[in-house]
């Protein structure tokens, strides 16, 4: 790793003085986040020395060889103006004794918290207070060491840093620019509490749209058994408990999937009803929408999930043995009858169409999947991606319904379907995204339409902005 992966090109004049891209960086610290650091900086042209409580236990080989190594007063005396603090919180006071050697330079902490609920300062403000002539920038700690490792194209992510000097953050925007990342300057020290924080969240954006998901299936899954296992099961004694494992899961995934894929529409109808209420575009949205608008892309997936999901299950529904079974004995009670072609032209057409309009439908809902991927979406330009997660997004959900609706037929006006005076399932995931295909109908009408069009190009009703209505009608010239 002495070649570096990068080269050299930033301008010389836009190097900070005294801390060009060649100066010496030092790394307190010997464990795996330092080794890593010090791989990176290496590849990317920059001398690095690595400081330990104990030189001698680093086995050989761990380092890179252009990495010297030596103690902590040897490695501050070596760095130029930049100091890595790869060492746990707890230790940062055993370093009390080289305050006169850190003076001035910048201290990088690399550290997160311990716990989501940060109590009193961050790390990086306690680093701060006990190094007062040094420069502290918090910086980073959101970068695993495996990033670090797998070079300047596959490991390219966002670097946080915040501090409270200027020319410090400078140094180390440039360093990161170097390395390949790409630095964030989120403000001051005081926002290291949040930055040391990011790393301990489990997808935070996901936490949401996986609970809704969850409780609709929960719903759907319990509904599906009261009504079609326990209750036949205490009223009639017929034993069907073996449809839990796949015919109910299989029931309740493309309810899922439908009531999750309709959520992700009904949020942007109901803003654009709400702004429509309003007659203006520049009020907020209230808090509880604008979260729902914001994790659209995750309820997408999540019923994309569903459905592929369903689909699969789907497929193996001809090598359940209770399928074999019942083919017997359709079979014997044909031969037993005395049928010889028992043609259903109405069950015939309903399969055909049901089955066709799921799988289209699927597909559609695959492009909107693909084109959610950064990678993807980054080579649409705003119309093509609009049309692909709205229009095409509207086509889902109609061929959604449809397949949902051939598939029942006209089964929901048979008394039959409805046991325990209990509606199917479908009956109950069909509702939801047929209001939200009804509203999005209702402001395709030209009063409407207009109205919402000129609302979102500025304009604004009489009650939101009096004073700009008079200006233009006097400019109108208009009494």
């Amino acid at each position: 790793m002495t070649t570096p992966l990068l080269s050299d090109s930033e301008d010389p004049a836009d190097a900070l003085p005294g801390c060009q891209t060649s100066s010496t960086v030092a790394i307190l610290g010997s464990g795996d986040f330092s080794r890593s650091l010090a791989v990176r900086l290496v590849a990317s042209g920059v001398r690095v020395v690595v400081g330990s409580r104990c030189v001698n236990r680093i086995p050989s080989g761990l380092f890179p060889d252009a990495v010297e190594l030596r103690n902590h007063e040897g490695a501050v005396s070596q760095a130029v103006c930049l100091v890595f603090m790869a060492l746990f919180p707890e230790h940062y006071r055993s370093l009390l004794g080289l305050q006169s050697a850190l003076a001035g330079k910048v201290l990088v902490d690399i550290s997160n918290a311990e716990e989501v609920k940060i109590h009193g300062p961050s790390n990086a403000e306690r680093l701060a207070e006990l190094f007062p002539d040094s420069l502290v920038v918090k910086g980073f700690n959101t970068i695993s060491t495996w990033e670090l490792q797998t070079g300047a194209h596959d490991g390219s992510r966002q670097v946080l840093i915040c501090g409270n000097s200027t020319e410090g953050k400078k140094k180390v925007v440039q360093l990161a620019r170097q390395m390949g990342f790409h630095p964030v300057d989120m403000g001051g020290l005081s926002a290291a509490r949040e930055i040391e924080v990011a790393p301990l969240r489990l997808f935070p954006s996901w936490s949401g749209p996986v609970v809704v998901t969850f409780l609709l299936f929960l719903f759907f899954y319990g509904y599906g058994f009261l009504r079609g296992i326990l209750l036949p099961f205490l009223a009639q004694g017929h034993n069907a408990f073996y449809r839990l494992a796949l015919d109910l899961v299989n029931e309740s995934l493309p309810a899922v999937a439908l009531v999750t894929l309709a959520l992700v529409y009904f949020p942007g109808l109901f803003a654009a009803w709400l702004q429509l209420w309003r007659g203006t575009k520049y009020r907020r949205f209230p808090s509880w929408l604008d979260n729902w608008l914001q994790r659209r892309k995750q309820l997408g997936l999540l019923s994309f999930l569903c459905a592929v999901l369903h689909g699969v299950y789907s497929l193996c529904r001809p090598l359940r043995r209770i399928t074999l079974y019942r083919l017997v004995n359709t079979a014997y009670r044909q031969v037993k009858a005395g049928t010889e072609e028992p043609w259903d032209e109405l069950g015939v057409w309903r399969s055909e169409l049901y089955l066709s309009c799921g799988v289209l439908g699927l597909g559609v809902l695959s492009l909107l999947a693909m084109t959610s991927l950064p990678s993807v979406g980054n080579t649409l330009n705003w119309r093509e991606f609009t049309f692909v997660q709205s229009s095409l997004g509207y086509i889902a959900l109609t061929l959604s319904i449809m397949h949902t609706l051939f598939f029942g037929w006209d089964f929901a006006f048979h008394i039959e379907a409805y046991p325990f005076y209990m509606p199917p399932s479908y009956l109950l995931a069909v509702v939801l995204p047929c209001i939200v295909l009804v509203c999005r109908c209702f402001l395709f009408l030209p009063c409407i339409f207009i109205r919402l069009t000129r609302i979102r190009r500025g304009w604004e009703s009489k009650r939101n902005c009096p004073v700009l209505q008079h200006h233009h009608v006097v400019a109108n010239g208009m009494p």
